[in-house]
């Protein structure tokens, strides 16, 4: 890769790690830096608003909008510092040994950078077909920002033929990921002194008894369920994560938030999984709660949810991917991403292919390498060449 490319990505991702954009933060600063380098290139960016003013999506067209073409997807918040040890500002971009470290390098600001050092080379070329970027707010707290994006996306007279979501695969073709449904369990009791503890109802024991069943049917899926080998956890996965309740020891604990995910090999699966163990509580637990006190019971809300990505592995758009990349396998990958509400929402294929692995993710010292960078770099200067091609997206048609 020529040198002045990879000193472009590398100054640009150094900019987009310098903004931090965890999710509880705006992102209108990055928002504004990448307009204003679209600007450059004569492209105008339109920006989509969340309702409190903070937040905004972005969606560019480099070529002809009246033609179908391809998008290139990423999300732009990160995920929290707080309490992890780095060795350095995670948000000054460090290079050692080939590596650039930063909060959001691998997830997912590198895909970032790569897309808008390769603007130059989509606005020199004659693109037949256009190449869309597409950046979302709140993807790390349940895919949020991408679905008003989404919505505006249906409102074209020309809708994408494809999507590419960046997210660290190691430049490796996902075809699929889990989908996830998060729900917190609210356990309202009675509470009495300890001394007394029979003539109360234990919100937290309660809880403690769905966590039980959450447990044990995790366990009988991972026995019994149906997997899928390509998935590096092959099967769908239950899940207590957070629990608080109680207020003194010598309290009967009269509330109790739990909450807990199910994350599905099919489209349907995590829901499924969620809405049988709602199913459950309502009929073991909180009979038994109310026999202690009428008042008590269970209440369930949703946390978040978005859809399983599921690509033939013979679908048009997986062997162009491959193309691309110069693979000739895939993978599917258990974490989620905005592919699979590409394809539920707006109807558009997707894949997941992006620079660095999600191992570096969400933890210290987060890192991509620059060869990965390189490598993304060379797939989209391949893309170019066949949005470039009058039938160079045919394939896609079939």
């Amino acid at each position: 890769m020529p040198s002045e490319r990879t000193d472009h990505i590398k100054t640009l991702l150094a900019d987009l790690v310098g903004f931090d954009t965890v999710s509880d933060k705006s992102n209108l600063a990055l928002v504004d830096y990448v307009q204003d380098y679209l600007a450059g290139f004569g492209l105008t960016a339109q920006r989509i608003v969340d309702e409190t003013g903070r937040k905004a999506a972005l969606w560019v067209t480099i070529g002809l909008a009246d033609r179908p073409g391809i998008v290139l997807s990423a999300h732009t918040d990160v995920v929290p510092v707080t309490g992890q040890d780095w060795s350095a500002d995670p948000f000054t971009l460090v290079e050692r040994d080939g590596r650039l470290y930063g909060r959001g390098s691998a997830d997912m600001k590198g895909f970032v950078a790569v897309c808008l050092a390769m603007v130059p080379e989509m606005a020199r070329a004659k693109l037949a077909s256009p190449i869309h970027l597409a950046l979302s707010y709140d993807e790390e707290v349940g895919c949020v920002g991408v679905r008003p994006l989404l919505d505006e996306i249906n409102k074209l007279s020309v809708k994408p033929l494809a999507c590419f979501v960046g997210e660290p695969t190691l430049m490796q073709v996902a075809i699929g990921h889990k989908g996830k449904h998060a729900l917190r369990a609210i356990f309202r009791g009675q509470a009495c002194h300890s001394a007394l503890a029979p003539h109360g109802v234990n919100a937290v024991e309660h809880a403690a008894d769905l966590i039980t069943e959450v447990r044990r049917r995790a366990r009988e899926i991972a026995a019994h369920g149906a997997r899928d080998e390509l998935y590096e956890v092959a099967h769908t996965t239950l899940l207590s994560s957070v629990i608080q309740g109680g207020t003194a020891l010598n309290i009967v604990p009269d509330t109790c938030e739990l909450q807990f995910e199910a994350r599905g090999l099919g489209v349907h699966e995590a829901r499924q999984q969620t809405g049988e163990i709602v199913a459950w509580a309502k009929r073991e637990i909180e009979p038994a709660m109310r026999r202690g006190h009428a008042d008590s019971g269970v209440e369930f809300e949703d946390i978040l949810e978005y859809p399983a990505l599921d690509m033939a592995a013979d679908h048009p758009l997986v062997t162009f991917a491959k193309t691309l990349a110069g693979r000739n396998s895939h993978i599917k990958v258990s974490f989620g991403t905005e592919a699979g509400l590409f394809v539920a929402m707006a109807d558009i294929p997707s894949v997941v292919i992006g620079p660095g692995a999600i191992a570096q993710a969400h933890k210290a010292d987060e890192y991509v390498e620059m060869a990965e960078l390189e490598r993304c770099a060379g797939l989209i200067e391949r893309l170019i060449a066949q949005c470039s091609k009058a039938d160079g997206l045919d394939v896609l048609r079939q």
